[in-house]
């Protein structure tokens, strides 16, 4: 439900005209397994026209996203589409990056449902500090694309 509520959220935010593009970023690291391509042929789905979306291929952790969004993206001012709990994490990322962020909260899932998630969500805090202390990079950088 997460990610079909993430569809869900970023299609309404484009359709109302709050956002012109849309960077996917998400993991890509087996020719089996392409994040990326999966939520964007979603989104074309649900009437997003393809030349509006880019895709991030090593979006492996939100650090690596937050950060390549900048980087290789050339963003300064971003809109993050995700649940409260990751919005949160994220937006504390790109502000450490001295990226303008805001979030927008796709809707939650219930407790039950959701409850390894939470737990996965404390340790995923922990280590972004620990990351953000010791200045830990992306994967990968490479080549700038530029969205206009």
């Amino acid at each position: 439900m997460y990610y079909k509520y993430r569809i869900d959220a970023a299609v309404r935010l484009f359709k109302a005209g709050k956002v012109n593009f849309i960077l996917v970023s998400g993991d890509n690291s087996t020719k089996d397994y392409d994040e990326p391509s999966t939520i964007k042929e979603d989104l074309i789905k649900n009437g997003i026209p393809a030349n509006r979306i880019y895709l991030d291929y090593a979006g492996f952790r939100t650090l690596d996203s937050v950060v390549r969004c900048k980087e290789i993206f050339g963003q300064n001012s971003i809109t993050i589409i995700s649940q409260q709990f990751h919005n949160e994490r994220a937006i504390y990322i790109a502000k450490r990056k001295d990226i303008e962020a805001v979030g927008f909260n796709a809707n939650d899932v219930n407790v039950h449902y959701g409850f390894k998630t939470r737990l996965r969500e404390r340790f995923a805090r922990v280590k972004m500090i620990l990351d953000l202390i010791f200045g830990k990079k992306p994967k990968f950088l490479g080549e700038k694309i530029e969205i206009k």
